[in-house]
């Protein structure tokens, strides 16, 4: 695939107010989901919440690509469509998680390094052969007591580099994902110190690793206050620690960034985006990347009967439908009622 193609395929990606649906929790992550519902963790009833997730009427109103899990992008309908022709049908870009999760930093306690370059090359053209479009590899940065470390994020930021370039040289628009997490207690000047820390470091790496920027997207998290921190900060303090920190950071270069949730509840997400693209036109598209804040409300609805397939779809969509306005700046806490009862 050409320069060009990958370029086009980003901007599709954030397009017309729509963002992207993670849909790429691991075996163990989906695990713990579906416990929440008490729902036994088989391929069949993986496959069939993915079922309910990609046959949401209208869904490609609002979203425009989804990230699939391995497992996923090999699986099918119920009337045997492969999942990724499916989406591809519906307009909707299939990805594919490629990383294989963050492990213990050698040498830096509490701290973590993505893993999965080894083999990633070869994974990548079977991806592209099951119909991927592009890719997703997250690396994770933690707040606290003397972290993060430079070690940390240049170890992350490197491997972060070197799976774009990969995914680049294969076809794939590379979403790089470095979420400075929001668990700790910090407030929301920690979380921007990090996170711009952070964010300097990888778009250092790409440039190194030769990666072309208009052939990305980037994934990171907002600059929000820590979970257990007293003082939260308003989504409009939010939008302005946030886009402070990113005009200072990020090229503009960059076709488009895909916030990612990170803990946040379903409306504050949105009310959160919302804020952040009321502050005037920027560089960039700014949409969303969301799993949690997408799904967990179509999760609850389901509850693993099929007879509540509707139901779970009917909150999909709301959701997807609050966080499309959101990147066009109209979201507002009405619309979560007024679309439920419509």
């Amino acid at each position: 695939m050409a320069p060009a193609d990958l370029h086009e395929t980003a901007k599709e990606l954030v397009a017309d107010d729509r963002g992207i649906l993670a849909a790429d929790e691991s075996s163990g992550t989906i695990k713990k989901r579906f416990d929440t519902i008490e729902l036994e963790s088989t391929e069949e009833n993986r496959r069939a919440y993915r079922e309910l997730l990609f046959t949401t009427p209208r869904l490609e109103e609002s979203v425009s690509g989804v990230i699939l899990y391995d497992e996923t992008l090999r699986q099918s309908s119920a009337d045997g469509t492969p999942f990724a022709e499916l989406l591809a049908s519906r307009g909707i870009v299939p990805g594919i998680k490629v990383d294989t999760g963050a492990k213990a930093l050698a040498g830096a306690p509490g701290e973590t390094v993505t893993e999965g370059l080894d083999g990633l090359r070869e994974r990548l053209q079977e991806y592209r052969g099951l119909g991927a479009r592009f890719a997703k590899w997250r690396a994770v940065i933690t707040i606290g007591d003397g972290v993060p470390t430079a070690y940390c994020i240049e170890a992350n930021a490197h491997a972060l580099a070197r799976y774009a370039a990969l995914c680049q040289e294969q076809g794939l628009v590379p979403i790089v994902e470095p979420e400075v997490l929001m668990d700790a207690d910090n407030d929301i000047e920690t979380c921007y110190r990090a996170t711009k820390r952070t964010l300097h470091k990888v778009f250092d790496e790409l440039y190194h690793q030769r990666v072309d920027l208009t052939g990305i997207l980037l994934k990171p998290n907002m600059v929000i206050s820590g979970k257990g921190s007293s003082t939260q900060a308003s989504a409009e303090e939010v939008a302005e620690w946030t886009i402070r920190c990113f005009r200072g950071t990020v090229p503009a270069a960059v076709p488009g960034i895909v916030f990612l949730s990170g803990g946040q509840s379903d409306e504050q997400a949105s009310a959160n985006l919302n804020a952040i693209n009321s502050r005037g036109e920027q560089p960039w598209v700014l949409s969303f990347s969301y799993g949690r804040a997408l799904q967990a409300p179509a999760l609850a609805a389901w509850g693993g009967k099929s007879e509540n397939v509707e139901a779970g779809q009917s909150f999909l969509a709301l959701r997807a439908r609050c966080n499309s306005a959101a990147v066009a700046g109209r979201y507002s806490a009405e619309m979560e009622e007024l679309s439920r009862s419509s």
